[in-house]
Formats: C-alpha cells, structure tokens, sequence
C-alpha cells in the first residue's frame, strides 16, 4: 500500500503520498504537519512521564512490588482521578437526562445564532426512536431539516456521526434547504429509568450537532462546496468548537437538572467538572500524536525500507521520538483502518489541527462574550456558510482577523500554564 501511494503520488508530481494528500488541505505541506505534531510533543511526552509517576506512587502505597504497565494504565488514573478530583461518571449520569441536554444543545444555539427548533410530526421517519426537527430563522424562515437519532439498537452501527440526506444549494436562484442527520449511540430509555448519558456522550451531542449546524447553515451555489464538503483538517473546526459549550458553567446550570428531584447541578459538582477538565492529557495527547506520526512517517517514505511493520513502529515512534513503554500508539499498523483503508492517510493529524483552529477560534467568544452576537454572527458568516469556497485559512482568518495560534490548545489541555 504504502509503495503504491508513493509511485501514484510520483505520477502526479508530488515527492510523496502525505505531500499530495495535503496539497487540497489546510495544511498543505508535512513539514507543517511536522511542526504542528512536534511541539505538541514536546509538552505532551513529559507531562505523561508525570503522570506514570502519579500512578507509581499509587502502586507502592498499595504495596504492588511491579512497574506500571501499558495495560495497567487505566485502572490506576482512575484512581488518580478519585483521589485528586473524586469525579466520577455515575455522580454526573443523574443531572445529564437527554431531553434536557437537548434543550440545552437548542438553547445554546438560539443564543448563538437566533436559530429556532421545533418538533416535527407529520413527517415521515426512519425508525420509531428517530425525531425530526424544523430549524428556521429568528423571522421564520426555513433553514433545513434536522433528525435525530439518538438511541443504540441492535442494527446500528456503532460510532456517532452527522450525514446530510439533503445537501444545501441553489436552485433557480433560491436556496434549496438541506435535511440532516445527527446519528449517536446513546443508552435508550426504559420503562422505569430516563435515557442518562455521560459527560463524554453529552460533549459527543455537542459536537455532532456543530456538524449539524455546518450543514444546516451552508449558503453556497454549487452543492459539490457545500456544507461540510471541505478539507478534513477543517471540517472538525464547527464540531469541536461546539463542544465548549457543552461544559461551560452557565451552560451546564441551564440544563445539567436531576432527572427525580430537577435539582440543578451544584456548583461543588460543576466546579469539579472544571478541575478534572485536563485530566490525563499527558497521555490522551502522546497516544494521539504517536498515531498521527506514525501515519505521516508511512506517507513521507519514498517506498517501504523491508521488515517488519512493528520494527518500523518502534523506529520511528521509540527510537526517533522516545514513546515510553506505558504508553502505545493509538492505532497500531495491523489496525490502523483509518489510513490504510478509511480515508485518513497522512490526515490523521486533522484532528489535532482542527483543535488548534477550535480553541483558538472560542478564545474569541471567551474575549468578547460567551453569546456575544457579533462574534457569532462572523463565525456564522466567515465559517459555518462557506462550505468550501476560499481557502480554509482564508476562511478563518476572515472570521479572527489573524492566524490561529497554538497556545489556547496547550493551556486547555493542561500542558502549558
């Protein structure tokens, strides 16, 4: 795979595959991938070094005469999560009811944009869980059409994501509406207990809507640049940077209620919330980044060197990087589907790009106002209804007034003060 990516690449004047994925992207070249990846690293690799210390501590307090393990890594952060933070997911599931993190979710984006949603009946709907929405304008003009689809079931596959039934363009000089999806796998409700979700399914809500809201507010002629039909290391800027909304105090104590008592979230509980925001990113971040790495070290070969793929593996990520043992790569070679069969080569790195732009892009509404209307209003224009007609960075220049910058992300993560 990776010879014949590079003989393509060749073929179309590139020096390698990662140099001709990236020429249509927001990256556009390795070497700024590389520079992305590499100071992200450089802070990530020791604070996870610290934490393996944190959860060696924990071990010899118990009287465990062995060395922290790769495999043992999650049992004991979650020790180390209770024993600095005392969060846990079954002290939070109570006052995260679905409904009313939806209503949450809506009212976040009437705040935000002036949009208004409400529930459709008379429409037709794929299974009998699957909800459909009407989404206009503060003046009543019809934006689209929203689904959702909420609930695990046997037939669906697992994941969570947002696909377009009907992508928006311009027909006959009017705008034809797109129809949407959001599609999760949320625990469903049953006859004597609500649908609870957790803090990770109430941000997956949040971000699959700011898919949602890229497809939904798209004003483009041609529908091939509409919506999210942009590069990938932008496509996640509407989705991730919905997420902050999420989690943010004001916004939790609007709809994180008790589902018996209604009893709002209290501030001890948000507040640890907010303490246990960076939370073992020394090693969600070096997990991550190895992955991205090793995906930009197969795609800037010239051809495959021989051997093997793990001897490969610890070349790049142990020898040349210094990958500590008790962590591994996210994704190993033999299951790296998103590479090597899912679309992803030498774009692995997306995500992390597009945390950069996100942090960097709420930084905005942080200066001027959680629901400043101007700021919205830019991100709506400049962003959320272009789809893909300028450059991404132009795009987003247009919207902060200046390049993104890295240091919201570290400060966010916890790994720079």
């Amino acid at each position: 795979i990776v010879n014949l990516r590079s003989q393509k690449a060749k073929l179309f004047g590139f020096e390698n595959h990662a140099a001709y994925v990236l020429d249509v992207c927001m990256a556009k070249t390795p070497q700024n991938v590389y520079d992305l990846l590499d100071k992200v690293w450089a802070v990530a690799l020791p604070a996870a070094r610290n934490e393996v210390k944190e959860m060696q501590k924990i071990i010899d307090a118990e009287g465990g005469k062995f060395k922290l393990e790769m495999y043992d890594w999650w049992y004991y952060a979650d020790k180390v999560r209770m024993a600095k933070y005392n969060l846990s997911d079954e002290e939070l599931m109570p006052y995260f009811e679905i409904n009313n993190v939806r209503k949450g979710l809506f009212d976040v984006v009437n705040k935000l944009y002036g949009l208004n949603i409400k529930p459709l009946k008379d429409v037709a709907v794929y299974n009998k869980d699957v909800l459909a929405w009407e989404v206009t304008e503060a003046n009543g003009d019809l934006v689209g059409i929203l689904y959702t689809d909420y609930y695990v079931r046997p037939s669906k596959r697992a994941g969570a994501w947002m696909e377009n039934y009907r992508d928006q363009e311009m027909k006959d000089g009017k705008r034809s509406a797109p129809i949407i999806v959001n599609v999760c796998n949320f625990s469903a409700p049953s006859e004597t207990m609500p649908s609870l979700l957790s803090l990770d399914d109430v941000t997956t809500m949040f971000h699959e809507f700011g898919h949602a809201l890229h497809g939904l507010l798209s004003d483009c002629r041609y529908v091939t640049l509409s919506g999210t039909a942009v590069a990938r290391d932008f496509v996640e800027l509407p989705s991730q940077i919905m997420e902050n909304w999420a989690t943010q105090p004001e916004v939790l104590k609007s709809y994180a209620k008790h589902y018996k008592t209604g009893e709002v979230i209290p501030d001890a509980l948000v507040q640890k919330i907010q303490n246990a925001s960076a939370f073992n990113q020394g090693f969600a971040t070096t997990e991550y980044v190895a992955a991205a790495l090793l995906d930009m070290a197969y795609h800037t070969l010239d051809k495959w060197p021989g051997g093997s793929a793990i001897a490969f593996e610890n070349k790049v990520l142990v020898e040349k990087y210094g990958l500590i043992p008790e962590i591994v790569s996210r994704y190993r070679s033999t299951y790296y589907q998103h590479i090597f069969s899912g679309g992803y080569s030498a774009g692995y790195y997306a995500y992390m790009w597009a945390e950069v732009l996100d942090a960097d892009a709420f930084n905005a509404f942080l200066e001027k106002g959680l629901f400043d209307q101007t700021t919205a209003k830019s991100f709506r224009d400049n962003v959320l209804s272009k789809g893909n007609t300028d450059e991404p960075m132009t795009l987003y220049k247009n919207f902060r007034g200046q390049a993104p910058s890295i240091e919201p992300l570290l400060k966010r993560r916890g790994l720079m003060k």
